[in-house]
């Protein structure tokens, strides 16, 4: 009398069912997900692009000479000289002329869906006083449409918020 033994493995029937679910799950998360990271890659632009207008302005008061930031859409950078020196290259760094020299250049990368905008082009602050001439807003705006503004008082000082209304808010800032 012969026993049966049960075989041992997997089907390539339930195989193809396993991956079949594992398909759908994965397509039913990937949209949240992807929102998940631009919000992360927009707080994280925001952050750096907060933390280099503070730093550009006590820069400017520590080496006793005025600096200025300037925004040309997916770069930034800070420089010195006057505002028609410095410029982003097409490799990401930056061009200076005439004795301006830069001191940071920040090149955003278009796959990641985030730009850098401003209502001035370049900001000077004041080693004196810390001020910044002009004031202005500087966006972080992902492909989304959600923002982080970064308002830049006559003071040199920084207020983040992020528009409410029709754009997304992003959490972790006040509306503005």
């Amino acid at each position: 009398m012969q026993t049966s033994r049960a075989e041992r493995g997997v089907t390539l029937v339930e195989a193809a069912i396993v991956l079949a679910v594992v398909a759908i799950v994965v397509s039913a998360a990937a949209p949240g997900f992807r929102a998940f990271i631009e919000k992360q890659r927009l707080d994280g632009v925001a952050r750096q692009l907060a933390a280099d207008i503070r730093g550009t302005r006590q820069e400017a008061m520590l080496r006793n000479t005025p600096l200025r930031l300037a925004v040309e859409g997916s770069c930034y950078l800070i420089h010195t000289g006057a505002a028609s020196q410095c410029r982003c290259g097409a490799t990401g760094t930056a061009v200076c002329s005439g004795g301006a020299s830069a001191l940071k250049t920040v090149m955003l990368r278009p796959a990641d869906g985030i730009v850098v905008r401003a209502n001035v082009a370049s900001m000077r602050f004041d080693p004196l006083h810390g001020t910044s001439t002009p004031a202005g807003t500087l966006q972080v705006v992902a492909s989304s449409g959600a923002a982080v503004h970064h308002v830049v008082n006559v003071m040199g000082r920084v207020r983040s918020c992020s528009p409410g209304g029709a754009l997304p808010a992003v959490s972790g800032y006040p509306v503005c």
